[in-house]
């Protein structure tokens, strides 16, 4: 599946834009990652895609239909699920639990329910050791797995990672990263945000810099390592 946004403007007030007219798309099985200083608007292309945010003027499409401002909670049945950088799970509920509400689009169907948690279990086994335990409990990465575990219950296509690794400790977050790519082999398309740039390029098919809500440049992950001077704001 391959999503687009075709010359995007998105302002949280008619005269403060965050997007003009921002041109991207998440190339198919691939991982596509968006980069830039603070406040340059990267979250704000993913809220756009998922329908948080209406842009005042451009498409975002998916395989060629147009869901522009269409509501969040149906791009799960298109196919795309949103993992934030804020954590999604429900603390005071167990972590299968949290699991079962990830499979709410077929939620009377108990039997699919159980094949799909044990399914996250296969995958994430320190998930399955601790099905009974609060997921306010957790550790934090952990936590992240659990959240990656409750959006792969409906098996998107599109996954979009608002900052997977914020927070987490670097052992951990080169785990989170391990965990992106593999669902990359999955043949599932995947469209990043992160800030720690290096360790995002070396599992990234191509990049975008986002820099005062324009799209400055794009190219693979090789190409934009050999262009250190177009993000001067990484310290390489």
């Amino acid at each position: 599946m391959l999503v687009q946004m075709q010359n995007v403007t998105v302002g949280y007030y008619q005269d403060i834009m965050v997007l003009l007219e921002v041109t991207m798309q998440a190339r198919e099985e691939k991982i596509t990652t968006i980069i830039g200083p603070n406040g340059a608007g990267k979250s704000t292309v993913l809220k756009t895609i998922f329908g948080f945010l209406k842009p005042m003027d451009g498409k975002v499409m998916l395989d060629g239909k147009n869901i522009t401002g269409q509501a969040p909670f149906s791009m799960p049945l298109e196919g795309i699920v949103f993992i934030m950088q804020d954590r999604g799970i429900f603390p005071f509920l167990t972590v299968e639990e949290n699991l079962e509400l990830g499979a709410w689009l077929f939620k009377k169907d108990k039997p699919r329910v159980k094949q799909c948690i044990e399914g996250i279990y296969g995958k994430y086994p320190v998930l399955g050791s601790r099905r009974r335990v609060y997921a306010g409990n957790l550790s934090g990465g952990e936590q992240r797995m659990l959240e990656i575990g409750k959006a792969l219950m409906i098996d998107p296509q599109i996954i979009l990672f608002d900052e997977p690794t914020a927070g987490l400790a670097p052992i951990v977050s080169n785990l989170i990263f391990e965990e992106v790519h593999n669902l990359r082999k999955e043949k599932r398309t995947l469209l990043m945000v992160e800030q720690n740039v290096k360790k995002a390029l070396k599992i990234t098919d191509y990049v975008y810099v986002l820099e005062f809500g324009r799209v400055t440049f794009e190219g693979t992950s090789e190409e934009i390592n050999l262009r250190e001077a177009v993000t001067p704001w990484i310290n390489w």
